[in-house]
């Protein structure tokens, strides 16, 4: 769906209990509950994971899931689930499974907050899967065990988005409950 340009960088989020579009920075600004889309791509226990790009106004250079990002106003989580694996990753045609919600609220720096209602997708793929990174995303992907990668945002937290030690931490068994 063809969104207007006003639409394109406002999010669903709930303001005084009703979901309305609001400005993706003002909602971070503000920590208003908003939605969300996370992708997991899967090969065997190892998950694709990347780096952030450098110049991302939260969080840059640290590692997160295979994509994340906020639904644009009036899109569903599958189509834009699908739409973030292709502008971050260059991936298409990969069958995700929503796998349920996930809420979390963290600080992710710069007086930002992410409070999001997250719905998550997984999918399992080959690891010759083809990955043509857009550079104004992402500057590294990498292939992690999913345990080994536990136990490192414990050790090395800093290295990694908080929504992803979120995850790995907490959220373990939803997420990965069709492996």
């Amino acid at each position: 769906m063809q969104q207007p340009l006003e639409i394109l960088d406002m999010v669903p989020a709930w303001v005084d209990g009703e979901l309305v579009p609001v400005e993706k920075l003002h909602a971070h600004q503000l920590g208003l509950r908003h939605k969300a889309v996370s992708v997991f791509l899967c090969a065997g226990d190892d998950i694709l994971i990347q780096q952030r790009a450098a110049h991302k106004y939260h969080t840059p250079l640290l590692w997160a899931n295979t994509c994340c990002t906020h639904p644009m106003w009036g899109e569903s989580v599958n189509d834009c689930a699908h739409r973030r694996l292709h502008e971050e990753l260059g991936i298409e045609d990969v069958a995700l499974t929503a796998v349920g919600q996930i809420e979390y609220r963290a600080d992710v720096g710069q007086g930002l907050i992410e409070h999001e209602l997250v719905e998550v997708f997984i999918g399992q793929v080959s690891r010759n899967l083809e990955i043509d990174p857009n550079p104004d995303e992402v500057v590294a992907v990498a292939w992690s065990n999913r345990h080994k990668l536990a136990a490192d945002a414990r050790r090395n937290w800093a290295l990694y988005t908080p929504w992803f030690r979120i995850y790995l931490d907490q959220h373990q068994d939803q997420i990965f409950k069709v492996n």
